[in-house]
């Protein structure tokens, strides 16, 4: 799918293609509402809305993204609406609703606080700054049954993020993995990501991986 891209805006890379695969292959609920949490150019809430979602919210901090997934969508008269907010706080801000579904493919880069954060990305030291509000606040957004899939790296730890969506009362599993070589982000910070521990000496890849959190019990 060829997508307008306004300057700054996240270009959908291998973690939007993992997380399109595992939604695809999910499937998205017949004539459901989806949110897209972080969505830049609008590219996951277009393939929602074009597999049958009856609505989808496209959600993001930027208003140049939101005005590209707007227009992309547009172009395509398909039925996405868009909505400013952090990913981070979303289950905290004016009521977006329920959903079927959750897509979300939040800033996990760790970051090492020096010069000046990139918000496509940057995370806080240990990449967690979004991920971990995210999921505390997930259980706000999913419907009877609804289900969320958010992609990340292993290097900001699944394992913590599977811990703290159980913890808020949902089913976890990982759907897909990939492995990748580091982009240039990584590249530049592998002395960083060495001394704080969370890659090996010499390593020169990742693993991008898809964790499903179901609702098994009604909400309140």
């Amino acid at each position: 799918m060829v997508l307008l891209r306004a300057p700054g805006v996240y270009r959908p890379q291998e973690d939007t293609h993992l997380l399109c695969d595992a939604m695809l292959a999910a499937p998205v609920p017949a004539r459901g509402r989806v949110l897209d949490i972080g969505t830049g150019t609008g590219a996951l809430a277009l393939r929602a809305a074009r597999a049958g979602a009856a609505e989808v919210v496209a959600l993001d901090v930027s208003r140049r993204a939101l005005a590209t997934a707007w227009v992309n969508a547009r172009l395509r008269r398909l039925p996405v609406r868009t909505r400013r907010g952090d990913a981070g706080e979303v289950a905290d801000r004016p009521p977006l609703g329920r959903f079927d579904l959750v897509l979300a493919n939040p800033p996990y880069v760790p970051w090492p606080g020096e010069g000046r954060r990139c918000l496509r990305w940057d995370a806080g030291p240990d990449g967690r700054a979004v991920l971990d509000p995210l999921c505390v606040g997930m259980p706000e957004l999913l419907a009877p049954h609804g289900f969320l899939l958010l992609v990340q790296s292993t290097l900001c730890g699944v394992d913590r993020t599977e811990d703290r969506l159980r913890g808020s009362g949902l089913k976890t599993s990982v759907v897909a993995r990939r492995h990748l070589p580091f982009g240039s982000v990584l590249r530049g910070r592998r002395a960083y990501l060495e001394r704080a521990g969370l890659i090996e000496p010499g390593q020169r890849e990742e693993e991008l991986v898809v964790i499903r959190a179901d609702r098994t019990k009604p909400s309140a």
